[in-house]
């Protein structure tokens, strides 16, 4: 396993160039959860999300956002006086900024449950924050980020024992600012695996990339403004064409594409040097939780021997250990066949698949690069 600090990996790059905070490319309108219970036929908020984002976020529109934020730079998140606190409500606040990941928004909203809370004991304290944890999950239970998010988000903050102050406020205060520290640290975690990729990406290469993965995204943006010379292939990523907003993002970049149906990864795999994808969630056996195709696109590459890499943030890393694809929640979708599909034709409307470790090569992590073999021990680590 080779790893670096984020510290490290920051203070490496900041020598070059100035890193941004803000977080990278996610976010939907808000989601009500009565018009979501109201529908017979339920498509998840997992897909939801993702449709929404993939549908008005482009690098123009991203520019005019933060352009946005430069010029009101005060906005406040904090809850008036005189009404109730809402932690969906607050989610919600945060995933309308154009590039904040839904696990970090739920991680900002969790904080600003330690603000608002009137609790006078550290033992209310935490069971306010379990609460708000569990509501957040609850409102997309297919989220495995999200999920993962709060988890790692209660063990971080509710380490620090009251016992080490002389009163409630002290020990609050402490809750608050590890709360406040996690927030930071998951917002700088795309850079630091960007920074981190870096060295495995040569001049004259070819990359065949899966969907529209942000943090991906920043990989080769990244890449492309340190004027390394290469090539992307993209698949399609039906039945929501992901891919091919991803082509048209490279190509504002400047960034040699060439877009691909989903049907011809094998045919093309021969000009490929490495396969990038991205990741919903990192389970306990190394393997990974990803758009659907991630595994037969990881199953060809295998056979031909070409690496798969996985770039996915440490907030991802989830305490599950799916034996088998149908162990996985379905996220559901929409599938637009354009074509009538008769009434009596089952339709397969999964929008994600499992990656078993075997087939992957390493992962990228703002906790470093790892290998699958090792996510297991970073697991234990983070969740102690």
């Amino acid at each position: 396993m080779w790893r670096r600090s984020a510290s490290f990996v920051l203070d490496k790059h900041q020598n070059n160039k100035p890193i941004s905070l803000t977080p990278s490319i996610d976010s939907p309108p808000p989601h009500s959860m009565a018009d979501e219970n109201s529908n017979p036929n339920p498509i998840s908020a997992y897909y939801q999300t993702r449709a929404a984002h993939h549908g008005i976020v482009t690098s123009d529109w991203l520019e005019q956002a933060q352009a946005a934020v430069r010029r009101y730079p005060e906005r406040d998140y904090s809850v008036s006086p005189g009404r109730p606190f809402s932690v969906i409500e607050e989610f919600n606040n945060w995933r309308q900024q154009p590039d904040l990941a839904e696990a970090v928004a739920a991680i900002r909203a969790l904080a600003a449950v330690i603000r608002a809370s009137e609790a006078t004991t550290m033992m209310e304290l935490e069971i306010e924050l379990k609460k708000a944890s569990d509501t957040l999950k609850s409102w997309d239970t297919t989220s495995i980020s999200l999920t993962a998010g709060c988890d790692l988000f209660m063990r971080y903050v509710t380490r620090t024992s009251a016992l080490e102050f002389e009163d409630f406020n002290s020990a609050k205060s402490r809750v608050l600012s590890r709360a406040e520290k996690f927030g930071e640290i998951s917002c700088k975690a795309r850079k630091i695996i960007a920074v981190l990729s870096q060295d495995f990406i040569f001049d004259g290469c070819t990359i065949l990339v899966h969907g529209f993965s942000r943090v991906v995204f920043e990989i080769l943006k990244m890449a492309a403004q340190n004027k390394k010379l290469f090539r992307v292939l993209c698949t399609e990523g039906r039945p929501d064409k992901t891919g091919v907003l991803l082509a048209n993002e490279l190509a504002k970049l400047d960034v040699p594409v060439k877009l691909l149906i989903d049907s011809a990864v094998a045919y093309s795999m021969d000009e490929v040097d490495m396969v990038f994808v991205g990741a919903d969630g990192v389970v306990e056996s190394g393997g990974v939780i990803n758009m659907m195709g991630t595994y037969q696109i990881a199953l060809v590459a295998h056979s031909m021997n070409k690496p798969v890499y996985v770039a996915a943030e440490s907030y991802k890393f989830a305490r599950l250990y799916p034996l088998d694809q149908k162990d996985l929640e379905p996220a559901l979708r929409p599938i637009d066949f354009d074509v009538p599909v008769p009434p009596k034709v089952e339709v397969e409307r999964s929008a994600r698949d499992y990656t078993p470790p075997q087939y992957l090569t390493l992962l990228f992590t703002d906790l470093g690069v790892l290998t699958p073999s090792v996510v297991s021990d970073e697991l234990i680590q983070l969740y102690l």
